[in-house]
C-alpha cells in the first residue's frame, strides 16, 4: 500500500545477508520509522512490544525470526529455542503458532548446513501467501460491498471496523479493510467510521493514519459512538479482523469488537469478520471459554501517548493515581453474532459447515 504516494509493505529482507525490516508501529501515526531485525531476540521483542501487530503479519514476522535464529546457530537446540520464544511472545492470535510450527515442519528435517536458507525462502513464501490471501479477501468482500451500494444511486457505503485490520496488520492489503480498499480502487464510493479503540487507539493511530495515506474517507468515532451511529442508520456493514476463529465461527478479536456485534445485531448492521486460512483454529470450538485470551499491562491503560502542542511525543496519565487495573487484549464474538466470515476462499458461514465447505481436511494443517 501507499505511504506518501511510495509503496511499501508491512515487513521485507533487507539484503541476501538475512536481515529484515519491519515499519516500527508504536511510532505511528505521528514518526514513520524501519526498523531493523538482526536476531531472533529483536523479533520477539518487536511482536511483544507491537513493533509489529495484528495476527498475520505476527506470523510471518515470527517466520523470519527463525529463519535469523537459524542464521546465526542453525542446530537442533537454536530452533526449539526460537519457536518457543516467539510463541511465548502473544498468546491470541494462533497466527504465531500455526508459523512457528509450519517453519518447524519444514526445516527440521534437513542437515543443519541447509536450514537457514530454507527458513528465508519458506518465510518469504508466508509472506507473499499474505497477501495473496488479503487480496482475494478484498475481492471478495468486494462483492458484497457491491451488493449493499446497489440502488444507493451512489451514496458511499459506510463500514465501520474496530481496531486495525488493514495493511500494516498483515504484510499489504490488511484483511478487514482489504475489501475497502478494493472498492476504493473499484471507484465504489466508500466511507469509513474507524472506532478509536482504546487501550493503544490503533484505530486512530493506525487505521486513519493508512486510510489517510490511501485517500480513503474515513471519520475516526469514540469506541461507544458506534451502536449510537448504528440506531441512526449511518452504518451499512461492520467488517473487522480476527485473531483466531474456531472451527465453529467464533472470532477472537480487538477487546470490544463483541459490543459492536452485540448493536450490530439489535439494529439490522451486517456483522463480517474477514481472515486468512492462517488464522483459523481447527482445533477449538468454543471460543468463548477456550480461546487463552492475552492479558496486557495496566500502564496501557494508565497512561496514553500522543503529541504536545510543542510537536514532541509524550505520554501523560490519565487515570486516578492507584487505580487497580484490568487489561484483557481481546474478547470473542459468538457466530451467532456473525453474519459471515470473508476468507480468501470465499464468504462462509459462522459455523462448521461454512468453514468446512470452504475447506477440506490437509488445508488444515
Amino acid at each position: 500500500m501507499r505511504v506518501n504516494g511510495q509503496a511499501f509493505r508491512t515487513i521485507w529482507q533487507t539484503d541476501a545477508g538475512g536481515d529484515v525490516a519491519v515499519i516500527d508501529q508504536t511510532l505511528l501515526p505521528f514518526v514513520f520509522e524501519v526498523r531493523t531485525l538482526r536476531r531472533v531476540e529483536e523479533a520477539a521483542t518487536a511482536i511483544r512490544d507491537m513493533v509489529v501487530r495484528g495476527a498475520p503479519l505476527i506470523g510471518v514476522t515470527a517466520a523470519y525470526g527463525v529463519a535469523l535464529a537459524l542464521r546465526e546457530h542453525p542446530g537442533d537446540a537454536s530452533l526449539a529455542t526460537a519457536i518457543d520464544s516467539l510463541v511465548a511472545t502473544r498468546p491470541t492470535a494462533v497466527n504465531l503458532r500455526w508459523a512457528a510450527e509450519r517453519m518447524r515442519r519444514v526445516v527440521a528435517p534437513l542437515p543443519p548446513v541447509d536450514r537457514a536458507a530454507r527458513a528465508y525462502t519458506e518465510a518469504a513464501a508466508m509472506a507473499e501467501e499474505d497477501v495473496a490471501s488479503c487480496a482475494a479477501i478484498g475481492r471478495h468482500g468486494l462483492t458484497l460491498l457491491r451488493e449493499l451500494a446497489h440502488g444507493r444511486g451512489g451514496e458511499p457505503i459506510n463500514v465501520l471496523t474496530h481496531c486495525n485490520a488493514g495493511w500494516l496488520a498483515c504484510v499489504d492489503w490488511g484483511t478487514a479493510l482489504a475489501p475497502v480498499y478494493a472498492a476504493h480502487e473499484a471507484g465504489l464510493p466508500v466511507h469509513v467510521y474507524v472506532d478509536e479503540t482504546r487501550p493503544r487507539s490503533q484505530g486512530a493511530f493506525l487505521t486513519a493514519f493508512e486510510l489517510g495515506a490511501h485517500g480513503v474517507p474515513y471519520t475516526v468515532i469514540a469506541d461507544n459512538a458506534g451502536g449510537h451511529l448504528m440506531q441512526q442508520g449511518e452504518v451499512d456493514v461492520c467488517i473487522v479482523g480476527s485473531d483466531r476463529t474456531t472451527a465453529t465461527g467464533d472470532v477472537a478479536n480487538k477487546i470490544g469488537t463483541y459490543l459492536k456485534a452485540l448493536a450490530a445485531r439489535d439494529n439490522g448492521v451486517p456483522f463480517y469478520a474477514a481472515l486468512p486460512f492462517s488464522t483459523i483454529d481447527w482445533t477449538m470450538d468454543d471460543g468463548v471459554h477456550e480461546v487463552p485470551i492475552e492479558e496486557r499491562c495496566s500502564r496501557e491503560v494508565t497512561h496514553m501517548r500522543g503529541r504536545t502542542a510543542g510537536g514532541n511525543l509524550d505520554e501523560v496519565e490519565v487515570v486516578a493515581p492507584g487505580s487497580r487495573v484490568r487489561n484483557p487484549g481481546f474478547d470473542v464474538t459468538p457466530a451467532r453474532l456473525v453474519t459471515g466470515l470473508i476468507t480468501e476462499r470465499g464468504v462462509a458461514a459462522a459455523s462448521r459447515a461454512g468453514l468446512a465447505a470452504l475447506y477440506s481436511g490437509h488445508e488444515r494443517h
